[in-house]
């Protein structure tokens, strides 16, 4: 005899000897491995990658990146960029964009300035999915391109926590 505490609904079931089951079509579903989405995604980095770049080579002098080596908080990781070129009205900081190399959505951040701001520098955070490197590049109004990078060494993944 079951417990008159069980919901009437469910007394019935379990006397009858019902039992909740998915159905074949979900067992055979679960059964595939799901796609790991938070592996990184070289595709999208070099999309990303080419989009900016438009098949020109990017200088390492010009442009200031700071990232801390060692993030002790993976979801907030703080990045400040800042071209150092003079700023004028014949040419001047277009665009930044931040890219972590191993996250599943490479692109972090991008930032976009008017020969009226005056400076190019930003500090924003990005959430970091393990360590890695983070890359900025920065157009400037005469088509040239700057980039920097900085590893990052993480203590816990920040995607999916």
């Amino acid at each position: 005899m079951l417990p008159h505490s069980i919901h009437p609904t469910r007394r019935t079931l379990m006397a009858a000897g019902a039992a909740l089951a998915l159905p074949a079509m979900a067992q055979q579903q679960s059964k595939a491995p799901l796609p790991n989405v938070l592996a990184p995604n070289p595709a999208e980095l070099r999309k990303a990658l080419a989009d900016f770049t438009q098949g020109r080579k990017a200088q390492a002098e010009g442009l200031d990146l700071d990232v801390p080596m060692l993030a002790d908080n993976p979801s907030g990781v703080p990045v400040k960029v800042k071209v150092m070129l003079p700023i004028n009205a014949q040419d001047w900081c277009e665009e930044i964009i931040v890219l972590a190399e191993l996250n599943p959505a490479p692109l972090a951040c991008r930032l976009q300035f008017t020969a009226a701001a005056g400076t190019a520098e930003a500090a924003v955070r990005v959430r970091l999915t393990q360590s890695q490197t983070v890359h900025a590049l920065a157009r400037m109004k005469s088509g040239k391109l700057l980039a920097a990078s900085q590893a990052v060494t993480v203590s816990a993944s920040g995607c999916g926590m």
